[in-house]
């Protein structure tokens, strides 16, 4: 007998099953870029090939399961809904992709397991709400911690090393290195006002001190071009 009051678990996903989710996904995000004559809809900027997405959707289940487990969310929706988020990204036009991958995962989701109806629903909702740019406070707490997520991904040293391969792709030097971590501080500024949840905030402060160091640590150190185009030493 289940003592009154314990909440019983309609749903668990096995590591076992999950692993195979992550796997589906990476193969899927290959053969999108793959089945293109050009290489990919996105193949010419590098970091957004099908490993570069892929890192990315790993880092938001990390970051998603975290946030879950702290907020008391059902971490089984939002870590199958995180893996499935950007499924879809490399086949379709941004302002679509989230219908696109809610769609994949819930013809994963019908033909590979026995999952529940509602659990199915809510996993593909959260999928949907993960694009939602509005307040934080008007989805359900899952898609929420998806969300913050998503966002986090963006704050930190990943996001600062991202912006420095950009520099290297746009035939930047490296002069310009302490400019473009500053714009990944305040664009991490701006993502960090989205997020609501306490262990949210946690994540993205840390994340934000590593940046403000990395940032103040390339302006003592890296040369300065004055107004006559010499060196400053």
């Amino acid at each position: 007998m289940v003592p009154v009051g314990v909440e019983i678990k309609e749903t668990e996903v096995s590591d076992e099953d999950f692993e195979e989710m992550k796997a589906f996904v990476r193969d899927y995000l290959a053969a999108s870029v793959e089945s293109e004559e050009d290489g990919g809809r996105m193949r010419w900027y590098p970091w957004h090939s099908a490993d570069y997405r892929f890192n990315h959707i790993l880092n938001v289940v990390d970051l998603a399961t975290e946030i879950a487990e702290s907020e008391e969310a059902d971490v089984d929706v939002v870590r199958v809904a995180a893996v499935f988020h950007d499924v879809a990204k490399l086949e379709v036009d941004q302002d679509v992709h989230a219908e696109a991958g809610a769609r994949v995962a819930r013809e994963y989701l019908t033909s590979r397991g026995n999952y529940p109806e509602s659990f199915v629903d809510e996993v593909c909702g959260a999928v949907v709400d993960h694009s939602y740019t509005g307040d934080l406070d008007d989805v359900p707490l899952e898609s929420r911690c998806l969300i913050e997520a998503d966002v986090l991904d963006k704050v930190g040293a990943n996001g600062a090393v991202l912006m420095l391969l950009r520099m290297g792709y746009e035939s930047r030097t490296h002069m310009d290195a302490a400019k473009m971590v500053d714009r990944v501080l305040q664009r991490a500024h701006d993502h960090t006002e989205r997020v609501v949840s306490d262990s949210a905030e946690s994540i993205a402060h840390r994340r934000i001190k590593r940046v403000k160091w990395l940032c103040e640590w390339l302006e003592e150190e890296v040369s300065r071009m004055d107004s006559d185009g010499v060196t400053s030493r």
